[in-house]
C-alpha cells in the first residue's frame, strides 16, 4: 500500500483509490455524476484535494443505506468544495435525511417481521394468504405489497 504523506494537498486518482478503497472507475463515475471533482494537470492527470476521501465515504456509506445518487447530490450540493467540510456542515447535511432514514428503518424492521408471514402481496399462493388477505380484499388498496407500503 502507498502511503500518502499527511501534508500532501492533492492526491492522484490511483492514490484516492487506494486510500478510499474504491475503484478508480467509481470515483471518475462520481466525477461524471457531479458527486466529487477533481482538478487537472497539464497533462490532463486528475488530482483531488484531501477533503474528497471524505466526501467518497460519504457516498459509499450513503449508497449502503441506500440513498438514491440524486439525493447524494443534493447533499453534496450543501458542502463546501474549497474546504473540509466542518461537523456543522455535516449536522446540516444529515438533518435532511433523518425522516427519510426513519421510514426506511421503519420499512426494514416491517419486512424483516414480516418476511416469513403474509407481506400483503396479493399473490394468494401461500396458505396463510387465505387468512390475512381473504379474497384479495388488499388489491382495493392497489398493486404490490400492501402491508409493507403505503401502511
Amino acid at each position: 500500500m502507498t502511503q500518502v504523506p499527511w501534508q500532501a494537498k492533492e492526491l492522484t486518482v490511483g492514490e484516492l483509490s487506494e486510500r478510499s478503497g474504491v475503484p478508480a472507475s467509481a470515483l471518475r463515475f462520481y466525477e461524471r455524476q457531479e458527486l466529487i471533482n477533481s482538478r487537472r494537470t497539464s497533462g490532463n492527470q486528475r488530482r483531488y484535494t484531501r477533503d474528497t476521501l471524505r466526501r467518497v465515504a460519504f457516498i459509499r456509506v450513503s449508497q449502503r443505506l441506500g440513498i438514491p445518487l440524486a439525493a447524494i447530490r443534493c447533499a453534496l450540493a450543501m458542502l463546501p468544495e474549497n474546504r473540509t467540510p466542518t461537523r456543522e456542515d455535516w449536522a446540516r447535511v444529515s438533518e435532511g435525511w433523518r425522516q427519510d432514514l426513519t421510514e426506511r428503518i421503519d420499512q426494514m424492521t416491517k419486512l424483516r417481521d414480516h418476511l416469513t408471514d403474509c407481506i400483503g402481496c396479493g399473490c394468494l399462493t401461500i396458505d396463510r394468504c387465505i387468512l390475512t388477505n381473504p379474497g384479495d380484499q388488499l388489491q382495493a388498496e392497489g398493486p404490490g405489497p400492501r402491508k409493507l407500503i403505503g401502511s
